[in-house]
């Protein structure tokens, strides 16, 4: 089997492991939102250290803890990361599935936006036009509905905002990552300590403390850290094997089977303004897909033209 070939399955895999998540965690409905994100958090840092000590890394994870500038910039990526994976929790647990695939059909745009607005990135015309109609499609969707969609913008700017940061380190996915729940393990052991002792019920009013008490609940809890680790290191190796464009048109399996389990499974409620919106998005993101890869090809061409040039030139 070929490198690329190989790589192609990873990031399928890894697309279908997040786009069929809800489905996992509609089976933790009953366990309020802030507890499963702090077993997520805990059991997700055991899972990555244990990768991290099978592939002889902890130095490098210490290494990158010991630097400030480092342990700063891995700390807002995990305040982000951690709004994203509650806010997305909840959003199942209400009902609000479908605004969830939303925002990650639209973050691949709010990453090009903020790459513009932050980082001086050039878009060209279809690019700016691509991220022109997102934003139309969110004005439609807020007028339709009379509110703005929070859930969808949340998810977006968060998931948006961790990878503009995670831009300025040098470590790895998985490294950081691990470094990210890490950070964030204190709060998930404060939460699970109160919750399980003091009787706290956090933003839903719910009672919790599920952990011990139901053999079946506690394995789905335990499970999350799986849950969370085999796609990231299943993303990571695709990446090293496939070209960008590759990795982010087979990544738009995440948010159509989050729609199709939203709408055909869980059966929500999918309005005339959705409808309008979600076509809106799909004509962008396929505009947004074509442009990038019309410049992935000029630069493959760029590219041989130089070898040429230089072959000729020796």
């Amino acid at each position: 089997m070929s490198e690329p070939l190989k790589g192609i399955l990873a990031m399928i895999a890894a697309s279908m492991v997040w786009g069929l998540s809800p489905l996992y965690y509609k089976l933790l409905a009953e366990v309020p939102p802030l507890e499963v994100l702090s077993h997520r958090t805990l059991w997700s840092f055991v899972i990555f250290s244990l990768v991290l000590l099978a592939q002889r890394r902890l130095k490098t994870f210490f290494e990158m803890l010991a630097d400030w500038r480092s342990l700063m910039i891995v700390g807002v990526a995990g305040l982000m990361i951690s709004i994203n994976w509650f806010v997305f929790i909840l959003s199942i647990q209400i009902g609000h599935t479908v605004d969830a695939s939303l925002g990650y059909y639209v973050f691949p745009l709010v990453a090009v936006a903020l790459g513009y607005l932050v980082l001086g990135e050039k878009l060209d015309r279809i690019q700016r036009l691509s991220v022109v109609i997102a934003f139309a499609a969110v004005v439609v969707l807020t007028v339709g509905l009379g509110a703005a969609p929070w859930i969808s913008l949340i998810l977006s700017m968060s998931f948006g905002l961790y990878g503009l940061i995670k831009k300025s380190l040098t470590a790895g996915p998985v490294v950081s990552v691990t470094g990210e729940v890490f950070i964030l393990l204190p709060l998930a052991l404060i939460w699970l300590w109160g919750v399980n002792s003091a009787g706290w019920t956090g933003f839903v009013g719910r009672e919790g403390g599920f952990f011990g008490a139901d053999v079946r609940l506690s394995g789905l809890l335990v499970f999350s850290g799986f849950l969370t680790a085999t796609p990231l290191i299943l993303f990571s190796y695709a990446t090293k094997r496939l070209r960008l464009s590759t990795v982010g048109l087979i990544q738009y399996v995440n948010p159509t089977l989050q729609f199709l389990v939203a709408t055909l499974v869980f059966q929500e409620f999918f309005s005339f303004w959705h409808g309008i919106t979600f076509a809106m998005i799909w004509v962008a993101l396929a505009l947004y897909t074509f442009a990038g890869w019309r410049q992935e090809k000029s630069a493959r061409k760029a590219a041989m033209r130089a070898s040429v040039v230089s072959t000729t030139v020796i």
